[in-house]
């Protein structure tokens, strides 16, 4: 439900006024030049996060300005049935009060009957949905307002779930939806407390899920039990720990993943098949690759089965070892993984082909 009741035209921050630091570290994160020219997809929920980040888009597109437009879309999973339709409103009427062009969808989300199955359902929905409009509109950006609380909550989870280095490193500032938009979040460096400040001095108000009090949920769970716990108990700046962490995490996975993609350059050759695609052949000269470490080699071969096309959901950490084991091992040797990849040591060659995905 709403925090506070509707609201007639919401004030505005001056130009003449100093930026707050939502706004700043927005900025800082993703400076205006390389989107006022565009148009912009802002994720908007309703809630206090996508609501700042809607505010703050506006103030700097106003400060900026630019021939690119900024739009508000809002998907209804209808999970939570009159609450979430009640937020579609909601998001509509502050869109149409701050004159955003508001795009929005409904969905019915089907599902593995668990939480997490229901939360990456919903979640992959909404970017198919996001992806989707942007295209429709001609717009370069999606941008979504998850938080420094999101990143530090994301690192936690997965060190409980067991992770890598590349799963420490968090959740990335930018990645691609399609060849022709690319989802930004530019509010990774911005904290909770930083939000609520801005949408009060605003004195703007925003939807809240009611869901996200109940602990049965592993993300509530981490946010309203778990962390609190951990702050009183253990370390009261564990929130910044787990920031760094993330930080150092994502600068050594980016020195692993440039060695790699420079052995793939020097020492990797794709065949493409009948249809000109890489699924065909793939194969890695192994000499070179005695020296260096079992993290890279283990990189390397992911990079290289990514830049093939194979498909990597079923592959983890076992059968990424596995590879690169097989790339040091001794020729002779072969392993059926998942895909129908068959890997092979031969001739000092690590040799993958992909059966006919038919």
């Amino acid at each position: 439900m709403q925090d506070t009741s509707f609201f007639e035209r919401p004030s505005s921050l001056p130009i003449t006024a100093s930026k707050p630091r939502l706004v700043i570290g927005i900025e800082q994160t993703w400076p205006a030049d390389q989107w006022t020219g565009v148009h912009v997809v802002l994720a908007v929920s309703g809630g206090a996060d996508s609501v700042a980040l809607l505010r703050a888009m506006l103030e700097l597109k106003q400060q900026h300005g630019g021939l690119g437009q900024l739009h508000a879309a809002h998907l209804n999973h209808g999970l939570r049935l009159a609450e979430a339709d009640y937020d579609q409103h909601w998001v509509a009427e502050l869109c149409q009060s701050l004159g955003v062009q508001f795009w929005s969808g409904r969905t019915e989300i089907t599902a593995p009957d668990t939480r997490e199955g229901w939360e990456a359902a919903a979640r992959s929905a909404r970017y198919e949905f996001l992806t989707r409009t942007a295209e429709q509109i001609g717009a370069r950006f999606v941008v979504t307002a998850h938080t420094a609380d999101d990143q530090a909550e994301t690192v936690l989870h997965r060190i409980m779930r067991g992770t890598g280095i590349e799963g420490l490193a968090g959740i990335p500032l930018s990645r691609s939806l399609s060849p022709s938009v690319t989802l930004i979040r530019p509010m990774l460096g911005v904290k909770r407390a930083e939000v609520v400040s801005f949408l009060e001095e605003l004195e703007q108000g925003f939807c809240t899920d009611s869901s996200n009090a109940s602990s049965r949920f592993t993300r509530n769970w981490l946010r309203n039990d778990l962390l609190p716990q951990i702050r009183d108990r253990v370390n009261p700046e564990v929130d910044d720990a787990l920031l760094r962490l993330s930080q150092q995490a994502r600068e050594t996975q980016q020195e692993i993943a440039d060695r790699a993609d420079r052995l793939i350059e020097m020492h990797a050759q794709f065949t493409e098949d009948a249809n000109n695609s890489r699924s065909g052949e793939l194969s890695i000269e192994c000499g070179s690759l005695r020296d260096e470490a079992m993290v890279v080699v283990r990189e390397l071969c992911k990079r290289a089965w990514q830049r093939s096309g194979w498909p990597l959901r079923d592959m983890g950490y076992d059968q990424w070892q596995q590879l690169a084991q097989l790339a040091l091992s001794a020729d002779g040797l072969a392993v059926m993984l998942p895909g129908g990849v068959r890997a092979e040591a031969s001739g000092g060659f690590l040799v993958l082909r992909r059966a006919d995905p038919r």
